[in-house]
């Protein structure tokens, strides 16, 4: 393009505030402008004065019109396709042009300050945020993730859910054709409907383990990521209660995400990526802002008295599902530290997810914060997965200019493309935008509602949209702990062959021996031993799971049996089994030493009646 018919933006070559925003804007629009210092060109503009061309910023486009000000910078961005909108508003939005030239104007008199607050929270880089390199970091890390989901997985999956399982999958199939008819397929959304037995069931878990594998390695990287989606979504429907939780969502809504920024290429080699749609991104970074912002914002509005009054975490060490040996050292610290972790816990939520939509040294600062909270979390409890997703999330708030100082320079130089490989055009089509748009309006008017204005019913139309998006695992409500337990219950399972001499069994992971120590789990997920932990919130009427779950053991069920670590009745399954509710505690320092005790214990109450397969419950 000839000079000639370049448009031209004239600034002040002598501000140092204009020269980064001048620098950062050029490598926007490429060769479509020339930026040029009023200094070097001001006598070809006789037309505007030298006091003018210091105070303020002038476009002249190359027909020879003139704009300044804020209009100056919206037609030089406006060169840039996806920058368009900020010239339209300027003239069809009511105010905004008034607003941004006062806006500009103020900036323009107080250029020394914004140039030092640009240095403190943009830096000194005036390259435009990348994210190809958070992009490939954060594919493998879902990878791996998806890899660990459905090793765990397949490990338990039988005993869960499979034919002799505690909650057979045909057993849900079936009740759900028999209400639902033809749209049973619409409500539970699974491939298993095809083939609901146990060999589907374990074909999947390897199915979704080998394409993780290929994500992890970036072949066929789009395949493998729809494929290791829909399998996941079929396992997660399959799973029932079992499949319930918060980090399963997590894992479906980002790797539907993920699906939109894998390259295009068949056979792409490990170390290539492309520059992802900025729009994507974007999506990823609301989707962790969701997560933090709506855990904290939970915990306010539940109105529970322990977050209120910041005492929370001198229960929650005891109390979690699955404590580990560090949960027992952090409960015993001293009230004041419990304090002050409650208070850090919720202005950490509540505040810092502000950081993601912020300047890039902001978002950095946000960042190590935020992946701070997350390994302390993998520290004192096991919560599967769930702290690496969060991890793998937060790479979008570091750009490839701050990443490039971390990873080695043979990876940075091996993922590098260039951006006409780009598969954004590709994946920019009207559907996948419009797809894109009703996902964002879903999870924004969903966040609305669970935070601001929970006392009101959503609009009909909404809560329709919200149901589409929840059915398929596109869109979640997140939120771990809004009502803090204050008291560990456990549930003891025990078996007898004449009624009176019980024994128990024993699970891999929940507390029971108090001689056992609380062990690392994580990222493996023990369903059972997370259910049981729900299940002694709840009373045994209300919790029909478990009922099956001791069905299957006076059966004397394999598949059941294999998710407990000791089986006091390896010969002959027992003819009486029952469930007794005891009060756990963690032991004293005194006890844990003296006696080897890592938990106190009393016996509360029955929990199930006594049972047996000649006298089953109603």
């Amino acid at each position: 393009m000839s000079d000639s018919n370049r448009a031209r933006l004239l600034y002040d070559g002598d501000c140092t505030f204009c020269k980064h925003w001048v620098a950062r804007w050029q490598r926007l629009t490429g060769e479509t402008v020339k930026y040029l210092p009023y200094q070097e060109v001001a006598e070809q503009y006789p037309h505007i004065t030298r006091e003018e061309l210091a105070r303020l910023i002038h476009f002249v486009d190359a027909d020879g019109q003139t704009y300044r000000g804020a209009e100056a910078v919206f037609r030089s961005l406006a060169k840039v396709k996806y920058h368009r909108w900020w010239i339209r508003a300027y003239k069809k939005l009511p105010g905004f042009a008034w607003l941004s030239e006062r806006l500009y104007g103020f900036v323009a008199r107080h250029r020394r300050a914004f140039s030092i607050l640009t240095r403190w929270f943009v830096g000194r880089e005036t390259t435009v945020p990348n994210y190809q390199l958070a992009t490939w970091l954060f594919l493998r890390l879902l990878a791996a993730v998806y890899l660990i989901a459905f090793v765990s997985l397949g490990t338990q999956i039988t005993g869960l859910v499979g034919e002799n399982g505690i909650l057979p999958l045909q057993n849900l199939l079936k009740t759900a054709e028999a209400s639902l008819g033809s749209r049973a397929l619409w409500k539970l959304p699974t491939l298993l409907w095809l083939n609901p037995t146990d060999i589907a069931l374990n074909l999947f878990c390897i199915g979704g383990t080998l394409f993780a594998l290929l994500l992890l390695f970036n072949i066929l990287p789009r395949v493998a990521a729809g494929a290791t989606w829909l399998l996941y979504l079929s396992l997660t429907v399959a799973g029932d209660v079992f499949l319930s939780y918060q980090w399963d969502i997590l894992l479906l809504e980002a790797g539907f995400l993920a699906i939109f920024l894998t390259p295009a290429k068949a056979l792409s080699g490990f170390y290539t990526s492309q520059p992802p749609a900025k729009l994507f991104v974007w999506l990823a970074k609301w989707l962790l802002f969701r997560l933090m912002f709506s855990s904290g914002m939970v915990k306010l509005l539940s109105g529970d008295p322990t977050w209120k009054g910041l005492t929370a975490l001198r229960y929650h060490y005891e109390t979690q599902p699955l404590p580990n040996v560090v949960s027992w050292y952090f409960h015993h610290a001293p009230a004041s530290f419990h304090t002050v972790s409650t208070f850090t816990v919720l202005f950490l939520e509540l505040v810092m997810p502000f950081l993601i939509f912020a300047p890039r040294r902001l978002r950095y600062i946000g960042c190590i914060i935020l992946l701070l909270l997350q390994l302390l979390i993998l520290l004192t409890g096991n919560y599967c997965f769930f702290n690496l997703l969060t991890i793998a999330l937060c790479l979008f708030l570091l750009d490839d200019g701050q990443l490039n100082r971390w990873v080695p320079h043979a990876l940075r130089q091996k993922s590098a493309v260039s951006a006409s490989q780009s598969c954004n055009k590709r994946w920019g089509s009207q559907a996948a935008y419009a797809a894109v748009a009703l996902f964002l309006f879903i999870s924004s008017s969903t966040l609305f509602w669970l935070t601001l204005n929970r006392s009101a019913q959503p609009p009909l139309s909404l809560r329709q949209l919200a149901g589409l998006g929840r059915q398929f695992y596109l869109v979640g409500n997140y939120g771990l702990f809004a009502v803090m337990t204050t008291v560990r219950n456990e549930i003891i399972v025990e078996g007898s062959h004449d009624g009176k001499n019980w024994q128990a069994y024993e699970f891999k992971w929940k507390p029971g021996d108090i001689t056992r120590a609380p062990a690392f789990v994580a990222p493996h997920q023990p369903r059972l031993d997370w259910q049981m932990w729900f299940a002694a919130l709840r009373s045994f009427s209300t919790a029909p799971w478990i009922q099956n779950f001791l069905y299957r053991l006076l059966k004397g069920e394999q598949e059941v049996l294999a998710l407990l670590q000791y089986n006091p009745f390896a010969d002959q399954p027992p003819r009486f089994i029952r469930a007794q509710l005891y009060r756990y505690d963690f032991s004293e320092f005194a006890e844990r030493y003296s006696l080897g005790q890592w938990w106190q214990r009393r016996f509360i109450r029955e929990y199930s009646p006594k049972l047996s397969l000649t006298k089953p419950l109603d």
